[in-house]
């Protein structure tokens, strides 16, 4: 797992488990040193990699308690994820919030993900390479448990019919596994993956929101991107621009929250070949864009949301961006 607010909201759930059975961060870290993990890592850490699965063994030793994987995976809400997961509570469906984990995850994940097609449902498959067999096992467990607790938590229900399969052997605790996943669990299996029918990929989302959906793909489309930006700057100002869609900060703004003053912030952007009102303007029409093809807000309402006063300005906007107005645009999608 990467370092950000999800992987630190686990390491603090962790060791709140730990503290259930008197384990203490200092006994933990101190057994996880002996195992290996990186001298630099304190309690205060952000950890990540292979320092990431050192921990997670050694909290299982610590506590001798194999499932506590599965019930970590539990402790973490939605909110943890930031802009992926509020992407995932105004994605439509289930079906759209796997499309989302597909592209998206590696922004947030170690483990990677695919999907088949299977028995008129989805497979999703879950590859990870790093670590030993037994701490893969581990990081398995708690990837799976998290994936189910969100998924009941965007649908406020049980996930019927699904089915989770791990390539380790039934182990002698296997009663846990089904009453934390609530799926049909085999083991032994060639591949780590979980099934989901078609009725739950078509089971709308209870906080669907269409135009926030917008926004809040464009922020994980800028997070994808900037995991190998080469124009750090643009990309940090975008971000920062997309995300305060429907009050956009000024330039000033902007500024300060990247911590330079505007003078810095207009060289450095002229340096990339850009500047704010070009990214501002792009920022615009990538929005306008979305909310056209994906949305049925009326083109006044967009206007609004872009911050435009008259809806006769943005209409002439769209135009100089794309060549058409914003009726055409929407007209020529839907066909």
């Amino acid at each position: 797992m990467r370092a950000n607010r999800l992987q630190r909201d686990l390491f603090t759930q962790l060791l709140s488990e730990l503290e259930k059975v008197r384990v203490t961060p200092e006994q933990l870290l101190t057994h996880a040193h002996k195992k290996g993990m990186s001298d630099s890592v304190s309690g205060q850490s952000e950890l990540a990699g292979a320092d990431a699965l050192v921990l997670l063994e050694a909290a299982v030793e610590a506590t001798g308690d194999p499932g506590l994987p599965l019930r970590l995976g539990q402790r973490v809400g939605i909110d943890s994820y930031g802009t992926f997961g509020f992407a995932l509570m105004s994605c439509a469906n289930q079906r759209e919030s796997i499309e989302l984990l597909l592209r998206y995850g590696k922004v947030f994940f170690e483990p990677t993900w695919e999907s088949q097609e299977h028995d008129g449902g989805l497979l999703l498959l879950m590859s990870i390479t790093q670590g030993t067999p037994a701490q893969q096992q581990l990081v398995t467990e708690l990837c799976f448990s998290q994936l189910s607790f969100i998924g009941r938590s965007l649908l406020r229900a049980p996930i019927q019919g699904a089915e989770v399969h791990f390539t380790f052997p039934k182990p002698s605790n296997a009663s846990i596994y089904q009453s934390i996943l609530d799926a049909k669990i085999t083991f032994g299996a060639l591949r780590n993956q979980l099934f989901l029918p078609a009725s739950v990929l078509d089971t709308p989302v209870k906080t669907a929101n269409k135009s926030d959906h917008v926004v809040f793909h464009q922020q994980c489309e800028e997070m994808l991107r900037g995991l190998n930006s080469v124009e750090p700057i643009t990309a940090a100002v975008r971000q920062l621009l997309i995300q305060s869609a429907g009050d956009f900060l000024d330039i000033a703004q902007v500024a300060e929250r990247l911590h330079v003053s505007e003078r810095t912030l207009r060289r450095r952007l002229e340096a990339e070949s850009t500047s704010f009102r070009a990214t501002f303007e792009e920022v615009r029409d990538l929005l306008a864009r979305e909310y056209l093809a994906e949305t049925e807000l009326t083109v006044a309402e967009i206007a609004h949301l872009l911050d435009y006063s008259e809806t006769v300005n943005f209409r002439r906007a769209f135009a100089r961006w794309n060549g058409a107005t914003p009726s055409q645009y929407r007209q020529h999608q839907v066909v």
